[in-house]
């Protein structure tokens, strides 16, 4: 198959770079295009007030790649609308591996990584989200060395990818153009070769007090809170097939709005 992959850590990010190389493994033709900058929880947008620069770069995975000094739905809009050859028919957009879940409506509907995908769903194509489940304590290791993961987690981020790359395939067969869905897939910690999917549902949590009070100097800072979980018991949620080892995929159905 053909992918246009992007993501919302930006070009650097290492699970980008191993999804790429799973899925050109598999024997899948791949074209990348990533913020050059990391883009979390940005959902999905779009640069209006000022000019996007994209320029093709040479990071080492072998296939043609781009990096956009904007956003990720900025990056597959323009990749798709300017970069890709003309006349060139993508199967599916790929976003991820994100660093770190995307579960739950408290996260989903804020994830620049599901933006990225919903880009394409916009664009007529079937879509697909990645993401891999991290502690925080791993998340803190991982930006201390720069994004640079360890050798355990990048041995879990390589099974992560070759679970993506099996994925994907089936996945953009099964979603019909047009349909405005985007595929969610959250990896577990650890991910396994033999590590099974699970369908879910988004779990109902609610977020708040995601700011500091007030410093000195009158700002407020983010800070991380997983919030609280408030989903019926009879439910298979991502968050709780996660919380099992499973692999978490939740059909985002956008059409469903408002029903």
């Amino acid at each position: 198959m053909r992918f246009l992959v992007t993501n919302d850590d930006g070009i650097h990010s290492v699970f980008l770079h191993e999804l790429v190389h799973a899925l050109r493994a598999a024997g899948h033709e791949t074209f990348v295009v990533a913020p050059k900058r990391e883009q979390s929880w940005i959902g999905a947008a779009k640069s209006r007030n000022r000019p996007v620069h994209a320029t093709p770069a040479d990071r080492g995975l072998g296939c043609p790649t781009w990096i956009v000094d904007g956003t990720p739905s900025d990056a597959v809009n323009i990749a798709i609308g300017h970069l890709l050859p003309s006349g060139l028919e993508i199967n599916a957009v790929l976003s991820g591996i994100n660093v770190g879940l995307n579960v739950s409506l408290g996260f989903v509907i804020a994830s620049g990584t599901v933006a990225g995908a919903w880009e394409g769903a916009l664009h007529g194509l079937p879509a697909i989200a990645f993401s891999q489940d991290l502690t925080v304590a791993l998340y803190d290791e991982l930006k201390a060395a720069g994004d640079v993961p360890g050798a355990e987690l990048h041995a879990v981020v390589k099974i992560s990818a070759q679970h993506a790359a099996r994925l994907a395939p089936q996945l953009a067969s099964a979603t019909l153009p047009r349909s405005f869905i985007v595929h969610n897939v959250n990896f577990p910690l650890p991910c396994h070769a033999n590590s099974e999917v699970r369908r879910t549902v988004p779990a109902r949590v609610v977020v708040p007090g995601l700011f500091t009070p007030a410093a000195d100097d009158g700002t407020h800072r983010l800070v991380f809170r997983l919030g609280e979980d408030l989903s019926p018991p009879e439910l298979v949620t991502d968050r709780a097939a996660l919380a099992g080892g499973y692999i978490s995929h939740t059909v985002l159905d956008y059409k469903r709005l408002g029903q």
